[in-house]
């Protein structure tokens, strides 16, 4: 069987993706289980003077690095197709990939991350005029 794969936008101009590599193990919540596709677990920056990077997942911050791959990955989408045979006007079914993207770093993050410890926002409580109060309420 043979499997075609196309890229669409030219060669040289691909979108470039990035791995992103932790220690350990990112657990999801039993609540968000069956709902992972679009689940954002963190915010990436990176400042624009350096070449380190930092993850902030909950109240965890991870530092890490960019690093070259050996090798450039390609992330394909699986297409299906209908294979057209010229010789005896049978269709079958074929699959071809496309490319969506090639990955030629990652973000590396080895070390143990670091506790992020925030001061709970005090809590602001307006108090009502009377006059604003006998204004909203109507009869």
């Amino acid at each position: 069987m043979q499997i075609q794969i196309k890229c669409s936008c030219g060669e040289g101009s691909c979108p470039e993706w990035a791995i992103i590599e932790v220690q350990g193990v990112v657990e999801v919540q039993p609540s968000f289980q069956d709902r992972l596709q679009n689940l954002e677990i963190g915010q990436l920056c990176r400042p624009s003077s350096q070449e380190n990077y930092t993850f902030t997942i909950g109240y965890h911050e991870l530092t890490g690095s960019k690093v070259a791959l050996k090798k450039p990955m390609l992330v394909l989408k699986k297409v299906k197709c209908m294979d057209i045979d010229q010789s005896s006007d049978n269709q079958s079914p074929g699959t071809e990939l496309e490319v969506v993207g090639i990955i030629r770093h990652r973000i590396l993050f080895k070390t143990r991350p670091k506790a992020l410890i925030s001061k709970p926002q005090p809590v602001v409580k307006d108090r009502a005029s009377p006059a604003a109060a006998s204004s909203s309420v109507q009869t």
